[in-house]
């Protein structure tokens, strides 16, 4: 049973090895299926208390490439990624299985992974995760911190925060104010560890450009009392070379955006002290 047990790295390692040689191939499910760039043509207001989790209700308008035929379908989370900013005239990544463009998918985080190397990228994370595991049981404390403090470093030196993160200051340096509106809030309802509720409430803001595009947004962070906010007037500051960065409170985005850099560099410092005392106590 030991042996057996000394033998997990297989599977991951068989995973990511599938994985990567379907994508080599050319045969991984998302370049097996049709991308197309779909167009926003119609966008609804979520109903007040209803769930977050659909997004903002909205039509898109494709066109399939084998056929010519323009199809304009509704996506109220139900058809991949949820929308939760949206305007009439924004394009969206869209993928389907050839021939069903009726099962299309809107595709807003994992827009780069046209390859299909995803799978396999976490099939290797699980792999890196268990080679830590391993070396805390072979080598103890010193393993741990060795093993842990390389997963740790791994991950800040890749992490996107800090490029995130300065993007969005860069962006919102050059951000509009403008007037926006309260018109719903939705409701859900979480069951924390010891069976309470945790009720968490997201308000959808409308608010007009400057040149006249109506945005829709469900808004996470940033309006105080949000479970009262129906029908409250306030105030948006927009990108506008980039509609989806906005934030009702520039202050409070500024420092939302300094702890997350705070903290990647943090990590990459702590996970590197980590390193360098598990090769020195082993």
């Amino acid at each position: 049973m030991y042996e057996v047990v000394r033998l997990w790295w297989l599977v991951p390692s068989a995973l990511a090895l599938l994985g990567y040689g379907l994508s080599l191939a050319g045969l991984s499910r998302a370049q097996r299926a049709v991308w197309v760039t779909a167009r926003i043509v119609a966008v609804g207001i979520p109903a007040h208390l209803a769930s977050k989790r659909p997004g903002i209700p909205v039509t898109v308008a494709f066109r399939d490439p084998a056929t010519g035929r323009e199809f304009t379908l509704p996506n109220a989370g139900k058809h991949g990624d949820s929308v939760e900013v949206a305007w009439v005239g924004r394009e969206v990544a869209v993928r389907y299985p050839r021939g069903r463009p009726d099962r299309f998918r809107v595709v807003l985080h994992d827009v780069d992974d046209r390859h299909g190397r995803a799978g396999p990228n976490c099939a290797v994370i699980l792999l890196l995760v268990g080679l830590a595991v391993h070396a805390t049981v072979l080598w103890g404390w010193p393993g741990a911190l060795l093993g842990f403090g390389a997963l740790v470093t791994a991950f800040a030196a890749v992490s996107p925060d800090i490029r995130e993160a300065r993007a969005r200051d860069a962006l919102l340096a050059s951000a509009v104010a403008v007037p926006a509106r309260v018109v719903a809030v939705t409701r859900d309802v979480y069951t924390d560890g010891e069976g309470g509720e945790i009720v968490n409430h997201a308000p959808v803001v409308t608010f007009t450009t400057l040149d006249g595009t109506r945005v829709t947004i469900l808004s996470r962070d940033g309006i105080p009392e949000p479970s009262r906010s129906l029908g409250r007037e306030l105030t948006i500051h927009y990108a506008p070379s980039d509609l989806t960065v906005h934030t009702p409170d520039l202050a409070f985005e500024r420092r939302g955006n300094e702890r997350a850099i705070g903290f990647i560099v943090v990590l990459l410092l702590a996970g590197t002290a980590a390193m360098v005392a598990g090769v020195v106590l082993l």
